[in-house]
């Protein structure tokens, strides 16, 4: 699960990690109290106005502003609230911004020059191991420090039967390139990260940039963070702060029905029982010449009703010109699939697509007679070479 920035880093103080004083808010003149408020706090006069989207390259499209008054605060929170922001990770279609942070400004005079540095925890799935990546390179996208700058980036394994441990924060620190004050500040910030890191069950916390302040304070001056879904029991807490308006419209549908679905950009939905047949089916589509345009597995509990919401979600998209229905009846049986194309197709009404079925399995026989006599009008195939070709016949 995705969240956001100020949520990301609302964790990360709960373990210790050092983040600029923020408030989120939905109004300029909310704004601007939050902007008064933060400079009592912290006695700033500066202050970042930040678009709150499950995006990154916010600052890029124009979703991050310094506003050095008031004035420019309540300016900058008019001119983002409501906004379309697009991004690198957004798609041409962008992302609407329904709030925004207030937070201090972080970059100010002092005896040093500020820095910024990158920073993730994340799994290592090779190993079986979390592993810290950073690079002096912060603030940049870290796939293009990767492509021409391969030798900036760092990782640090941790085992976990000890943990992170200090000679490994200090080798962070040194690798940085820090010393004194800042070297101190950099040991202690990586130890809270990783803490956050274990003890949320994230998936990945991306900090970029982490700042070193004109003073040697090391913040995290951005927080990406994601959450581990099948996690989240453990987090009642964490798991309020999904916020369903940044996700897809049709994922969000297909959790309600205990679906696993992701939508991609393609031409063929698939709906599936499996995640091993889900991505067998999905290599035969693309290798028939089609292009799978969703994910779906509809599990080993499926019956009619989740079957008929999932044929209706992949219906939604106006992009699919085929839907393959591919099961295997181990658990799931094939006659509650049926049924609940059946119904899904009599419950929509005038399907003008082509929709092919292959049923395999526990009582496959008697949900191909529920399909014959149903008078669909649909493939049938036994095989799934079968079926590709039958997909290779209707997209082409």
């Amino acid at each position: 699960m995705n969240i956001h920035e100020y949520q990301g880093k609302a964790i990360l103080r709960q373990f210790g990690v050092a983040i600029p004083q923020g408030t989120v808010v939905k109004s300029p003149d909310k704004a601007v109290e939050a902007a008064k408020e933060i400079r009592k706090k912290a006695g700033n006069n500066t202050w970042a106005v930040k678009a709150q989207i499950h995006a990154g390259g916010r600052g890029k499209g124009g979703g991050v502003k310094i506003a050095q008054s008031l004035d420019e605060v309540k300016q900058y929170a008019k001119d983002i609230l409501g906004m379309i922001l697009v991004t690198h990770q957004t798609g041409p279609e962008g992302k609407i911004v329904n709030q925004v942070l207030i937070e201090q400004g972080v970059y100010y005079p002092g005896p040093g020059e500020p820095k910024e540095f990158y920073m993730s925890v994340l799994l290592n799935r090779d190993t079986g191991r979390n592993i810290i990546m950073y690079s002096t390179e912060g603030g940049m996208d870290i796939e293009a420090v990767a492509e021409k700058t391969p030798h900036l980036i760092f990782k640090e394994e941790i085992d976990p039967k000890v943990g992170i441990q200090p000679f490994q924060t200090r080798k962070i620190a040194f690798n940085l390139g820090l010393s004194g004050k800042a070297f101190k500040e950099m040991t202690k910030f990586v130890v809270a990260l990783y803490k956050a890191y274990l003890n949320s069950d994230a998936s990945l916390f991306e900090i970029n940039p982490v700042l070193k302040t004109s003073d040697d304070l090391i913040l995290a001056a951005d927080a990406k963070v994601k959450l581990d879904d099948n996690a989240l029991y453990r987090h009642p807490d964490y798991a309020e702060m999904r916020d369903i308006t940044e996700e897809d419209p049709a994922e969000v549908e297909a959790t309600q029905h205990d679906l696993n679905f992701i939508k991609l950009n393609g031409n063929v939905g698939c709906m599936v029982n499996g995640a091993g047949l889900a991505m067998a089916t999905m290599d035969i589509i693309k290798l028939s010449g089609g292009n799978p345009a969703n994910f779906l597995d509809v599990g080993g509990t499926a019956n009619a009703e989740t079957v008929e919401a999932g044929f209706r979600i992949i219906l939604k998209d106006p992009n699919v010109k085929a839907i393959l229905i591919n099961i295997f009846g181990g658990i799931v049986r094939c006659d509650r699939v049926a049924q609940g194309v059946v119904d899904a197709y009599n419950s929509v009404g005038d399907i003008q697509i082509p929709v092919i079925v292959r049923l395999q399995g526990t009582n496959d026989e008697e949900g191909k007679k529920l399909i014959d006599k149903s008078g669909l009008k649909v493939f049938s195939a036994i095989s799934l070479q079968e079926a590709a070709d039958l997909v290779k016949q209707v997209v082409n």
